[in-house]
């Protein structure tokens, strides 16, 4: 494998663990462990797994003034989503845009009391923090914390499996984030994830990263799970991977995220518009757009993939779209897809056609998630 990729703080344990390394984003990572993909998939969604997603970006941003309201007031400048009536200890998710109305990269933002922390993603961190600190330096303390680890528990048995070891864990609720400590290393702990599971992210520093990991894989029920079945979990339950379903060529409502973009900063709202775009997302949102991101459930059991275009019909006369994602999905016992099609054809159960080696696929538009969500509200 390339000198030039980076290695997480847990890639020596991943080794250890037997995990098949693989590039992604510049980083090795482990795509699955031996138990293989299918069996993580279905252990994940039964008991618990544990992901190394330490690639991903940790940024934190503090108001010069000392009032992390006005680092929320500052960020709200380049997200469209209300960060300044997020209370301390929560999360919530969001979109970068930019000028056309694209999306830069999503991402999540916490309020932990003192200032913000952001994680984004791992493709996009440089570019994420080099946007941030030129737009918000002269009021905001921008640091990057890429050194520091990040795991994810996720599953239903993840409570009973972290709280013999982080008793407060018992009382996060979904989007609930504290600061803390695990195996006596001080955590960062928010309950979520990106497998429609219930679950935690934690941060830590990178030197006590193992630690923390070897910690949790110690208690029942909980097995080391790769980015293959990241992959199908997050797609079964409906989530965006950035590059493939979003990118700067989709704006959050093409992309069905106008749920991210909160009352106070939709049209009529008390900070209406102000970030990147807003004049082309508002405008989308008051008229309806040409395209809209759809789930699609295909027949059969082939897969239909990333890049597949899309037709109205099975003579392929007429394509209306493209898929974006798409994989079997163990726990749905079916191939699942997600795309982009002519909003004509968006409604739930309409017929749309794949064309996949020749033929064309019947497929139908399906609501998602795929799979019910677990988050304890």
């Amino acid at each position: 494998m390339s000198d030039s990729l980076q290695r997480t703080p847990l890639y020596d344990l991943n080794l250890e663990l037997g995990a098949k390394m693989v590039p992604f984003a510049g980083f090795e990572m482990p795509i699955q462990f031996p138990a293989g993909l299918m069996a993580e998939h279905l252990h994940t969604r039964e008991k618990a797994g544990l992901f190394d997603v330490s690639h991903m970006g940790q940024i934190r941003i503090a108001a010069k003034s000392g009032d992390v309201k006005d680092a929320a007031a500052a960020l709200e400048t380049l997200v469209p989503a209300d960060y300044v009536g997020l209370a301390a200890g929560r999360q919530r998710y969001g979109l970068l845009t930019n000028d056309e109305g694209g999306i830069l990269d999503d991402l999540m933002v916490a309020n932990m009391g003192h200032d913000l922390l952001v994680v984004v993603n791992a493709g996009c961190k440089v570019q994420d923090a080099d946007r941030i600190e030129k737009a918000l330096s002269d009021r905001c303390v921008v640091t990057r914390q890429f050194d520091r680890g990040l795991m994810a528990l996720q599953g239903p048995a993840a409570e009973a499996a972290l709280a013999p070891l982080c008793p407060a864990v018992k009382d996060m609720r979904f989007m609930d984030v504290i600061e803390t400590e695990l195996a006596g290393v001080k955590v960062t702990v928010s309950r979520s994830g990106y497998t429609g599971e219930d679950g935690f992210e934690i941060g830590c520093a990178g030197a006590d990263s193992e630690k923390v990991a070897r910690a949790i894989l110690g208690q029942p029920d909980v097995l080391p799970i790769g980015l293959g079945a990241r992959d199908s979990l997050r797609l079964e339950a409906g989530l965006c991977l950035y590059g493939n379903d979003i990118d700067v060529t989709t704006t959050p409502v093409e992309a069905s995220l106008g749920w991210a973009i909160q009352k106070a900063r939709r049209e009529g709202g008390s900070r209406e518009g102000g970030y990147p775009g807003a004049e082309v997302v508002l405008k989308q949102t008051r008229d309806g757009v040409e395209r809209k991101r759809v789930g699609l459930l295909a027949e059969g059991r082939a897969p239909v993939r990333a890049g597949a275009k899309l037709f109205a019909d099975a003579e392929g006369q007429k394509e209306i779209g493209v898929v974006t994602s798409g994989a079997f999905g163990p726990s749905v016992k079916a191939p699942v897809a997600m795309g982009y099609v002519a909003s004509d054809h968006a409604a739930v159960d309409t017929p749309v056609f794949a064309e996949l080696r020749g033929r064309y696929v019947p497929l139908h538009v399906r609501a998602m998630p795929f799979v019910a969500p677990g988050f304890k509200r």
